[in-house]
């Protein structure tokens, strides 16, 4: 296992030093399509400003690395639903649910929509509207598989069927996620590599009809566009852990295909497993971030566990983004559950 965990140091730094992801410049914003890809769905993650790989433990595995399935509790199913309120009146939903097939194994499936309203058509000659409207959604559906090898390392892999429509035109692809976590087995020390909506070019298809002053226009040929992936490296370490208190420090790199590198620092304090409060922040984003925040907390019922998360952003130039979820554990008994209260 030693030898395992030094080959994946030496891929991870050979990754992020080569930059063996297509790289477009400084910047290369814009280069690459199902940008909804990218936004976080939970509060929990948002409120440690995305420094979450190393520590996620729940069914938010689904989207941030599909090995952190493993962490989760011993009952049969894990479900969660998450809201973000986006910017510009935009909105993302997300929805997860897991089954333990048993002690090592886990699947699980999940459901991305992000949905931008409803917009006016304008032209240059026509700039406060033409009396149309259209309509811009995103829609990411999802089969996730974790296995847990040993008690310290575990695997996951998530195949994405994703597909964008904007007015007549649509794309459609298919993503994978890989993604393994590795407790280090000193210190309440984590470590975690994933690589997210890894794929092919696709070319959209449909048509669109460009208006102008003499006779209208259709085009129905698009340039190929490219897939968001995400590589990143994530640590995670519990400096307090008992039965009272848990205080967790997680640091990360994001190396996305189509934007600048990022890094990230989350902090997460428990108290007695019932609440939760969170706070981080990120470094070289092109939108200058502010400290992100938020909480959580656990509610233990006769027929289940319930947690609630909230996280919040200020972003410059999106200003403020608010993420609320709900998770519900599905007690393989009633007297499991009694058992907890």
């Amino acid at each position: 296992m030693r030898s395992l965990l030094f080959c994946c140091f030496v891929v991870s730094s050979f990754l992020v030093k080569a930059q063996i992801l297509p790289a477009y410049g400084d910047s290369r914003t814009a280069t690459t399509g199902w940008q909804f890809l990218k936004i976080a769905p939970d509060g929990r993650s948002a409120a440690m400003s995305e420094s979450f790989l190393a520590v996620v433990d729940d069914v938010s595995s689904l989207y941030w690395n599909p090995a952190g399935l493993t962490q989760l509790d011993t009952n049969k199913f894990n479900f969660a639903v998450d809201y973000t309120d986006f910017a510009a009146g935009t909105s993302l939903n997300f929805a997860g649910v897991t089954y333990r097939i048993n002690d090592n194994t886990l699947v699980g499936v999940s459901m991305q929509y992000f949905d931008a309203g409803e917009m006016d058509v304008t032209t240059e000659f026509l700039p406060f509207g033409t009396g149309q409207t259209f309509r811009a959604t995103d829609l990411g559906l999802g089969v996730s598989l974790a296995k847990e090898l040993t008690d310290q390392f575990s695997f996951g892999v998530t195949a994405k069927y994703v597909r964008e429509d904007l007015a007549a035109v649509h794309n459609q692809n298919v993503v994978f996620d890989f993604g393994f976590q590795y407790d280090i087995g000193i210190q309440n020390t984590r470590f975690a590599v994933a690589i997210s909506n890894f794929g092919f070019n696709t070319q959209p298809g449909g048509e669109i009809v460009v208006l102008n002053l003499s006779n209208d226009s259709t085009v129905n040929e698009f340039t190929e566009i490219a897939v968001p992936t995400v590589f990143r490296l994530g640590f995670a370490w519990d400096a307090i852990k008992n039965d009272k208190h848990i205080l967790t420090t997680a640091l990360q790199l994001n190396h996305p295909t189509d934007n600048n590198e990022t890094y990230s620092i989350g902090v997460e304090y428990g108290w007695k497993h019932i609440f939760y409060a969170r706070t981080g922040y990120t470094f070289a984003t092109d939108s200058g971030a502010f400290p992100a925040f938020g909480f959580g907390t656990w509610i233990n019922r006769r027929f289940g566990q319930i947690k609630l998360d909230y996280g919040f952003n200020y972003l410059t130039n999106l200003g403020m983004i608010n993420k609320i979820g709900i998770a519900y554990t599905l007690p393989n008994s009633f007297k499991q559950s009694n058992e907890r209260q």
